[in-house]
């Protein structure tokens, strides 16, 4: 499949996959093609978060070009990158995503082709099987074999060795020396599709032949546990007996153990798209909390089950009865739930929209609301001043656009502030306080944004149950 995309096309599909719609321009694009291409020779590549990697697969001469700062580079004069997406991206760029999919830049990164118009891509897919797709192995030896001396960490001068045949996983293990480590890294992400079925569905037969590489089987990563896969669930089935959380597990769990009997008042704050993507975790609220505010796109669904209109703000029009017995369900509880009162809405979803802040009663047509008001701010800040527990999953607005982060900043900084027990339920809202800056002045931030829905929910964690009386 081939097609031609433009350099502001591919800045429109950067912005709409990652969010970065203000650190990405075309001027920022052209410069970033050139400069991997500076830096690349042939066979190297280099991955860009958010983005994908890219790599040099053919060089010929280089030439002298100018970049955006005025800083001459050598760049090759002819060659070819091929750039593998991240999924989000190639969703974005309408090409279909599949396991080792590239996108040939089909023009040599040079001046011309910076100053063109339109790069030609073509999507090339490959079918990998289960016989063939290569799972990573890293292993590591003692460099000393004489030293006595007991190490028990790695350092700069430990050498690794890779193995991508998922075949010799078992081998390699077989003659690692004393004191020595395998790694099998990536084991989804990289596995051929059926692999990845078979994962994901807690295949027994798959979960065996992972426990069938260790003596015993430590969890340490919470943002899986509330999955039943083959590599947690799985590996634990097969070593009864022989099965622990690792250290951060541990803290996670004692972390959000403390809600399970909160110092008072208890106050959550809850953001986000969509009420049906937090139904549990509300009603779960609603019996624990003392206060309850709603922030984020979901707050919208309530202002028009309330009767009010919402412009094109995002609504679930299915979920408005529901939203209905949630206040009602609050109510009866004695839970103070909170909605905004005013809301900052834009013409349209781009980080320079016009934009102004209007009641929540009086949201006109053609807008959409993307962050709470500063009536609403005051109004949180006020409330939360009081607290003594507060747990705060989702932001309140549109964070990744400066104009509508006021409002979730504004909750981070008074959060900061608080003397309470505060803690960020993972996803978003982790992002938004690393992004402030503010996370040493909260006592934790959880690594699993759906792990700490489901604890909040009461629901069992297969990834836990499975560890425990084994």
């Amino acid at each position: 499949m081939n097609q031609k995309i433009t350099f502001p096309e591919l800045v429109s599909a950067i912005s709409e996959s990652t969010g970065f719609s203000k650190y990405i321009s075309e001027e920022f694009l052209k410069e970033l093609f050139a400069l991997v291409a500076s830096k690349l020779v042939e066979g190297e590549n280099v991955k860009i978060k958010k983005l994908g990697t890219f790599k040099v697969i053919d060089v010929d001469a280089r030439k002298s070009v100018k970049v955006g700062t005025g800083e001459e580079i050598e760049i090759p004069e002819h060659r070819k990158i091929s750039f593998t997406p991240d999924k989000e991206l190639s969703e974005a760029i309408n090409l279909p995503f599949a396991a080792f999919e590239t996108i040939e830049l089909k023009d040599s990164v040079t001046d011309e082709m910076l100053d063109s118009e339109t790069i030609e891509l073509s999507a090339k897919e490959e079918k990998p099987t289960v016989e063939n797709t290569p799972l990573p192995l890293t292993t590591w030896d003692e460099e000393d074999e004489d030293d006595e001396e007991e190490d028990d960490e790695l350092d700069d001068e430990d050498e690794f060795e890779e193995d991508e045949d998922i075949d010799d996983i078992k081998e390699k293990k077989e003659k690692l020396k004393e004191k020595a480590m395998a790694l099998a890294s990536k084991v989804y992400e990289q596995a051929a599709k059926e692999r990845q079925e078979s994962e994901s569905s807690n295949d027994e037969e798959l979960g065996a032949y992972w426990a069938s590489l260790g003596d015993c089987y430590i969890n340490d990563a919470f943002g899986t546990v509330h999955r039943a896969h083959a590599s947690n669930v799985g590996i634990a089935s097969h070593l009864e007996g022989k099965c622990a959380v690792g250290l951060l597990v541990e803290k996670e769990l004692n972390a959000l153990s403390v809600l399970e009997n909160p110092e008072r008042p208890f106050m959550a704050i809850l953001g986000g798209k969509k009420v049906s993507d937090k139904i549990g975790v509300i009603e779960a609220l609603i019996e624990k909390v003392d206060v309850l505010m709603i922030g984020g796109a979901m707050a919208y669904t309530f202002f028009k089950s309330m009767g009010y209109n919402v412009g094109n703000s995002i609504c679930e029009e299915d979920k408005l009865d529901l939203a209905q017995e949630l206040m009602k369900k609050a109510e009866a509880k004695g839970v103070k739930l909170m909605l905004p009162v005013d809301t900052k809405v834009g013409k349209e979803f781009d980080a320079n929209t016009e934009s102004k802040t209007v009641k929540y009663t009086e949201i006109p047509d053609g807008w959409e609301g993307f962050d709470i008001g500063q009536e609403t701010i005051e109004l949180y800040a006020n409330e939360l001043k009081n607290a003594k527990t507060v747990i705060w999953n989702g932001p309140v607005g549109l964070f990744e656009f400066d104009q509508f982060a006021i409002g979730t900043n504004s909750i981070a900084q008074t959060l900061a502030d608080v003397d309470a027990v505060k803690i960020i339920g993972g996803g978003d809202s982790a992002a938004a306080v690393e992004k402030a800056g503010l996370a040493e002045k909260f006592t934790h931030i959880s690594t699993g944004g759906g792990a700490s829905l489901e604890f909040l929910e009461g629901k069992t964690l297969p990834g836990i149950a499975a560890l425990n009386d084994k």
